[in-house]
C-alpha cells in the first residue's frame, strides 16, 4: 500500500468544497433552513484524531526498535487503512466545512455568528482528522531495508 499523497487529499477536499456549497445553495433556493454542522461534530474529530495517533505510536515503537514487544502485523495493517482512510475523509470534511463557511460569506445576508462558529470549527476539526490520518500513516511505514540496493539492479538481471 502507498502512502497518500497530495493528489487526493486536494482533490477530496475540493470536491468536499464543491458539494457543501451546491448543498447549502440548493437548501436556500428550495426554501429549506441552512445545514449548520452540530457541535459535536468537531469534538469528535478531534477526539478519534487522538485515538488513532495513540494506536500507531506503539506500532512506530516497535517498527523503529525502541520497544521489544511484538505487534500483530494485522493490527498494523487494519491502523494504516484507518490512518488512511482518516485522511481521506478529513479532507473531504474539511472541504464541506469550507464550502459551508465559503456560502455563509457570500451571503448578503450573513446568517447567525454560532452558525459561522460551528462552520470554522467543523472545518477545523476535519483538518486536525486529515493531519492526524497523514500523521499515524507516517508513523505505520517500516524503515527503508538496509540489505536491497536502491537501484535493484541484481534483481531485474542487469549486471
Amino acid at each position: 500500500m502507498r502512502r497518500t499523497g497530495p493528489t487526493p487529499v486536494i482533490g477530496l477536499a475540493v470536491i468536499g468544497g464543491v458539494a457543501g456549497f451546491l448543498l447549502e445553495y440548493w437548501a436556500t433556493t428550495t426554501g429549506r433552513s441552512l445545514i449548520v454542522p452540530p457541535i459535536t461534530m468537531p469534538l469528535m474529530l478531534v477526539v478519534i484524531a487522538g485515538i488513532l495517533v495513540g494506536f500507531a505510536i506503539p506500532i512506530r515503537r516497535s517498527v523503529s526498535g525502541a520497544s521489544n514487544k511484538r505487534i500483530d502485523p494485522f493490527h498494523a495493517t487494519r491502523i494504516v487503512v484507518l490512518a488512511k482512510a482518516s485522511s481521506l475523509v478529513g479532507a473531504l470534511l474539511t472541504g464541506f466545512g469550507a464550502g459551508l463557511l465559503i456560502f455563509f460569506l457570500t451571503r448578503t445576508v450573513l446568517p447567525g455568528v454560532g452558525s459561522m462558529w460551528l462552520a470554522i470549527a467543523s472545518c477545523l476539526g476535519a483538518a486536525v482528522l486529515c493531519a492526524a490520518g497523514l500523521v499515524a500513516e507516517h508513523l505505520c511505514t517500516l524503515p527503508k531495508d538496509e540489505d536491497r540496493d536502491d537501484d535493484d539492479s541484481s534483481a531485474s538481471g542487469h549486471a
